[in-house]
């Protein structure tokens, strides 16, 4: 019989929960908001009563929970060691300790984007392959690479955080970690809804964004290509230190395939032509198969 694991994955706006069985098949899944009284509730409270409800009597036995979270997660520790001022009374939470006195079961914990590239290598986009740096774009821009075929963690599990490397650093935006210029401040999703307001734009979220550019407004269409243009810029230079076979594309804004997944690698592939005027893949084409095989992220 196949063995089952208890998936959850924290975000900063929900938690979101599967029963995954050892072949990636998702067999139940449900989510809750973490953010819903603006955090007088601490995240972890939150999620173990998400997890308690979702456990029903007939939920199969489980070998074990794996837990994806936002923020700087010490994955030896199981503990969070950083938000960069994202998300109120996060920091210091033991996921992994606390979840294991609550359901007796083993706990490992790691950050959102290192495991969404874990799972697209796994049974996803980019199965065999062994060099990708993937990227989620959201309320901040995470990120995790993979080189010779390791995940790229560092000493404590915090390396690939691509949110904070400085492309402004001189004359930037301030960013909630304290330094200026950061990734973050121009790539993210929140970053694209701060720059549409400012230039007077009806622009309460990222989906009216791009429904606006998807009918055409000029304004929107300005502003949006900014926002790429500034995501074009740090992925050209990460290309550069790393040399992907392919780079990765996740969060809730990835499904935009002919507004922001086209021309954002037809960017990356002009900043950079050298490495991807060709495509990608080894034999400089994408498979087919593994870019049906993608969801959440998108493969270009």
């Amino acid at each position: 019989m196949s063995k089952t694991y208890l998936g959850v994955d924290i975000g900063g706006t929900a938690v979101k929960l599967g029963l995954v069985d050892e072949n990636g098949r998702v067999l139940r899944r449900a989510e809750r908001s973490v953010s819903f009284d603006g955090y007088k509730t601490p995240i972890l409270d939150t999620v173990q009563a998400a997890i308690h409800e979702f456990l029903t009597a007939d939920a199969p036995r489980l070998e074990g929970i794996a837990v994806s979270a936002t923020g700087q997660i010490d994955s030896r520790r199981g503990v969070v060691a950083g938000t960069c001022g994202n998300f109120p009374g996060w920091i210091g939470v033991d996921i992994k300790g606390t979840l294991e006195r609550a359901f007796g079961l083993p706990v490992t914990v790691a950050n959102d984007a290192n495991c969404m590239l874990l799972g697209e290598v796994w049974a996803g986009a980019a199965k065999g392959y062994t060099d990708v740096i993937g990227v989620t774009l959201g309320t901040g821009v995470g990120g995790g690479i993979l080189t010779g075929g390791r995940l790229l963690e560092g000493a404590r599990g915090l390396g690939g955080e691509l949110g904070h490397f400085r492309l402004h650093a001189l004359d930037g935006v301030a960013c909630t970690c304290g330094a200026i210029g950061c990734y973050e401040r121009y790539a993210a999703t929140t970053a694209l809804v701060r720059s549409a307001q400012a230039a007077g734009l009806d622009a309460p979220d990222g989906r009216a964004i791009f429904e606006a550019a998807a009918a055409g407004d000029a304004r929107t269409l300005a502003v949006l290509n900014r926002w790429i243009n500034e995501i074009a810029q740090g992925l050209a230079g990460l290309v550069h230190i790393f040399n992907p076979q392919l780079i990765l594309i996740g969060g809730g804004v990835s499904a935009q395939q002919a507004l922001l997944i086209d021309p954002l690698a037809a960017q990356v592939r002009k900043k950079h032509h050298a490495r991807l005027r060709r495509g990608v893949g080894a034999e400089g084409r994408r498979p087919p198969e593994r870019r049906r095989a993608c969801r959440r992220s998108v493969l270009f």
